[in-house]
């Protein structure tokens, strides 16, 4: 009986191996490279490794199961996702603390300072867009998770410490709470606002610099389009790797509106390159939220202030390293603007930021200038 036992399970392990050989044959038909390839120093063959070991069916499967089981069990996904109630989800950078956060945060606003002086001393303006948090905006959504102590106090101080050092900080908050009662202002499945979100911040943008600045050029006309709904998988979807063995378990995909803008004047689109860069009085810096066309915040702000901008944000990047980026660029030291707008999430203020590709002496310095300001240094509350 024992004999058979393990003939039967001897014959059932090769079957099986057999079976996963034969199926993960399917990633040879699929591969393929760049003709320029070379075979001598091995990147053909950490080619073939690397899409091999995406397509081996066992990981995939096993991918899935740990997933589910963290999914339906604990209520969790991969680190980076918080799984809140009715299909929302929310990036974990709103809760968990970071370590040395309190310190980050007055590097930060010290460096902040930094870019407003350095900015004045070609005779720049800056507006600071502060985005608030989406789990501010809808904490309604967040079931049992509770952002950290700091975290739930950081719009207000960010804010605080910005309109005592003298920078324009609209209030963005109220201005996205209150449109609440139009339709969503954040995605559910991402980490970012909708393009009606896009729409209030810029046109409450658009009123401060009405009422603050006499920007040049005569004003231009904009008009916004809407180009339909598409269904749209949001950025933190993919920390619940449950698709496709259980694609049906994951969060319904957001419907997302489709919007374009462009200048009534020539009936073009309106993008960076509508006149000479030189004759253009407002930049746009920021993150992906500014940078993403799906959100289309630079068309909202261009038909907010009537003005053309030149968008210099960047995806993936934060909101620091744009910014220096464009400080150091020759397009500033050429043709500085009259204005700049710098797009910055709440949550990136008490997280550090790798400013390696830049001179640590001229960062410094920025900081440095900022030191003797105890306005922007001392945050709220102290």
């Amino acid at each position: 009986m024992n004999r058979t036992l393990n003939l039967l399970y001897i014959v059932l392990f090769c079957g099986l191996l057999l079976a996963l050989g034969l199926w993960s044959m399917r990633a040879f038909f699929g591969f393929s490279v760049a003709q320029e390839t070379s075979v001598l120093d091995g990147k053909l063959t950490h080619a073939f490794e690397k899409h091999y070991d995406e397509e081996f069916p066992v990981k995939q499967l096993g991918t899935n199961l740990w997933a589910l089981v963290d999914f339906k069990l604990f209520g969790e996904g991969r680190q980076g996702v918080v799984i809140g109630q009715d299909g929302w989800l929310y990036s974990d950078e709103e809760f968990d603390p970071v370590a040395d956060e309190s310190r980050h945060m007055d590097d930060n606003l010290a460096l902040i300072q930094g870019v407003r002086d350095e900015l004045a001393r070609r005779d720049v303006q800056l507006v600071l867009a502060i985005i608030p948090a989406k789990s501010r905006i809808y904490p309604e959504h967040m079931g049992q998770a509770t952002p950290s102590a700091l975290r739930q106090e950081l719009y207000q101080r960010f804010r605080d410490s910005a309109l005592k050092a003298g920078i324009s900080a609209p209030d963005l908050l109220t201005t996205l709470e209150d449109a609440k009662n139009q339709g969503q202002v954040f995605l559910r499945t991402d980490t970012h606002w909708t393009p009606l979100g896009a729409e209030v911040a810029a046109g409450r943008l658009g009123r401060t610099v009405s009422q603050t600045f006499d920007l040049r050029g005569a004003p231009q006309q904009f008009v916004t389009e809407t180009q339909g709904e598409d269904a749209y998988k949001g950025d933190l979807t993919r920390f619940l790797p449950l698709d496709p063995l259980f694609e049906n378990l994951m969060p319904a995909p957001d419907q997302l509106q489709k919007r374009a803008t462009r200048s009534q004047d020539d009936g073009s689109a309106g993008d960076d390159a509508l006149f000479g860069e030189s004759e253009v009085p407002v930049v746009l810096v920021g993150t992906s939220y500014s940078a993403n066309d799906r959100w289309n915040f630079a068309g909202a702000l261009r038909q907010a202030l009537q003005r053309d901008l030149v968008n210099h944000a960047e995806d993936g990047h934060g909101p620091i390293l744009p910014m220096l980026k464009y400080l150091k660029s020759d397009e500033l030291k050429d043709a500085p603007p009259q204005l700049v707008i710098w797009e910055f999430p709440e949550r990136y203020l008490p997280m550090q930021s790798d400013l390696s590709d830049f001179d640590p002496e001229w960062v410094a310095g920025l900081r440095k200038g900022a030191a003797g300001d105890q306005r922007l240094a001392a945050r709220s509350g102290n």
